[in-house]
């Protein structure tokens, strides 16, 4: 029995500080084999009819960004990747309100390109792309299309430098940099995006190196799912820093959802997935994983402590306790909420059903609960 399925919350009924409604992303399956490494039928598809239906879905059943993914290699039964800034353009020309956050990763793309790419599909798309600096952690990829790999914590170096440059090159004319990784001298890149000041810029991690940069240079942080505990350790320690840094950054978690009309049947098909896992797929990905997190000098991030059930979900999903009826993922998300997160990216194991339903059974549910948290607070204020 998997252990998920008994996760008790401490922070339940915890008030919320954030008066914004909580947004909802979703992972693109531009790659093949869906978001679970398992044997499970998963009614999701990587081709391009099926992610425009998908972006339509999700686009009228109350999801505001959307994130395709960066892969050059094949494996863990991604066999097939779509690369991810074209594959985000293709979407966002087929959607009206959608933003969608195009993955890429220094190393294989320089900062100019990044730059002089995102502000044409911003300008086409009247605004609406975003960008997510992959710091990398599969080596196996760069070795194969022949990058240098830095060790982990230079990575973020690497990356807070793409970022410093991304937002020099989109707000300055004659812009100059002298980074260890990129220079620029006089440099003006016209037009300029659309989005003022700047394409929003978010960022992958869940190690002291990712939350530094996150505190000083990144407009969201990404973050690997977790208990509302964990998470709120991550997000006081980004927060204080990014104050210090006269800095603020919002915050999204990983979140594999399983919503049924039943607990049981939620239970059920989280404990098929893991039943069905690929052994060899997940322990291969396991290895991998090695070189992010617990590769960080103090051994935390992203799959530092992830168990064998933690990678059959890419981005330890069923941490985040999202599964169940609509009303308990609705009060789970609301305790996501209380402790700072501001997005949840989800994933789901089929796809277009599975966002309709949410649309219609869990996000409305959700609407309500921070209906009445605020009703709640204006009394309490007006009480004081």
């Amino acid at each position: 029995m998997s252990k998920y399925l008994f996760n008790n919350d401490p922070l339940k009924n915890a008030p919320s500080n954030n008066n914004e409604a909580v947004k909802f992303a979703y992972w693109v399956p531009n790659v093949s084999g869906g978001l679970v490494v398992s044997n499970i039928e998963q009614r999701t598809d990587w081709s391009y009819d099926y992610n425009v239906r998908l972006a339509q879905a999700a686009e009228k059943n109350g999801f505001e960004y959307a994130l395709t993914q960066i892969r050059f290699t094949a494996g863990y039964g991604a066999e097939n990747q779509h690369e991810s800034v074209s594959f985000s353009h293709a979407l966002l020309a087929k959607t009206e309100k959608l933003k969608v956050i195009a993955a890429i990763l220094p190393g294989p793309w320089k900062p100019v390109l990044a730059a002089k790419q995102l502000a044409t599909i911003d300008y086409l798309t009247n605004g609406r792309v975003a960008i997510n600096v992959v710091s990398g952690w599969f080596r196996g990829e760069f070795d194969a299309i022949g990058e240098p790999w830095p060790e982990h914590d230079e990575r973020y170096v690497r990356s807070e430098e793409f970022i410093r440059t991304l937002k020099g090159i989109w707000t300055t004319d004659n812009y100059s940099f002298e980074g260890k990784y990129y220079q620029f001298k006089d440099y003006t890149l016209k037009p300029k995006p659309v989005q003022k000041p700047h394409i929003e810029v978010f960022q992958g991690g869940s190690s002291r190196a990712a939350r530094d940069m996150a505190s000083r240079v990144s407009d969201w942080y990404f973050t690997n799912g977790n208990t509302p505990a964990e998470l709120k350790k991550q997000i006081d320690d980004i927060r204080e820093k990014a104050k210090l840094n006269h800095h603020s950054v919002k915050i999204g978690v990983n979140a594999f959802i399983i919503a049924r009309d039943t607990e049981e049947e939620a239970k059920q098909v989280l404990q098929d997935i893991i039943d069905g896992a690929n052994v060899e797929a997940v322990n291969a990905f396991g290895d991998a994983t090695r070189e992010a997190g617990a590769a960080s000098k103090e051994g935390e991030g992203n799959w530092a402590k992830s168990t064998f059930e933690d990678l059959v979900q890419y981005n330890d999903g069923f941490k985040t306790n999202l599964i169940g009826t609509p009303q308990q993922i609705a009060e789970r998300i609301i305790e996501l909420k209380s402790v700072g997160v501001d997005l949840v990216l989800s994933a789901f194991l089929h796809f277009i059903e599975e966002v309709e339903y949410f649309g219609e059974k869990v996000l409305p549910l959700v609407r309500q609960l921070e209906e009445a948290q605020k009703n709640d607070s204006q009394i309490t204020a007006k009480s004081a």
